[in-house]
């Protein structure tokens, strides 16, 4: 296996494991590569979620897809958007954080939380990704699985 084969299928355990925590708590999938506003209008499940969600342009004015679009949350906003991110070895993903935030912060139309995993980010760069939270009105958050896991337990858990 290449190694970015081996990258995108531990890219895709990551989300797997995201959904399996969005499925724990009954939230069901209606759709992969669809709009945000088909999302939006399938308002017959109250609880639902949609992976690779086109939500409109970004920052090069091109096409962007998020991995997760979550909608009935038990909070305010209703609406929830999940990045899942991974690296294993040394690589780009953690090079594409300012990418990622300018986005987040100018063109998504949810508040986001970003999923790392993986032990080839550098340092400085998580910690650089972590502190726009303080800067950035639409990013929430930036957790490991296991930490994500603890926020979904006490977010989710207000039903």
């Amino acid at each position: 296996m290449t190694p970015g084969a081996r990258a995108n299928q531990s890219g895709r355990i990551l989300e797997t494991n995201v959904e399996a925590i969005l499925t724990a708590y009954e939230y069901f999938q209606i759709g992969n590569h669809v709009t945000r506003e088909y999302l939006l209008n399938a308002s017959l499940l109250k609880k639902r979620y949609a992976k690779q969600v086109y939500i409109g342009n970004g920052v090069y004015q091109t096409s962007l897809k998020v991995d997760f679009y979550v909608v009935g949350l038990p909070v305010n906003p209703p609406e929830l958007i999940i990045e899942c991110k991974w690296q294993e070895s040394g690589g780009s993903v953690d090079e594409k954080f300012p990418y990622l935030n300018l986005n987040i912060q100018e063109y998504y139309p949810a508040p986001t939380i970003v999923v790392i995993g993986g032990e080839g980010m550098r340092e400085g760069a998580i910690k650089w990704l972590r502190q726009q939270v303080n800067f950035n009105h639409n990013l929430l958050a930036v957790h490991t699985l296991d930490r994500f896991i603890a926020w979904a337990n006490k977010t989710f858990n207000r039903m």
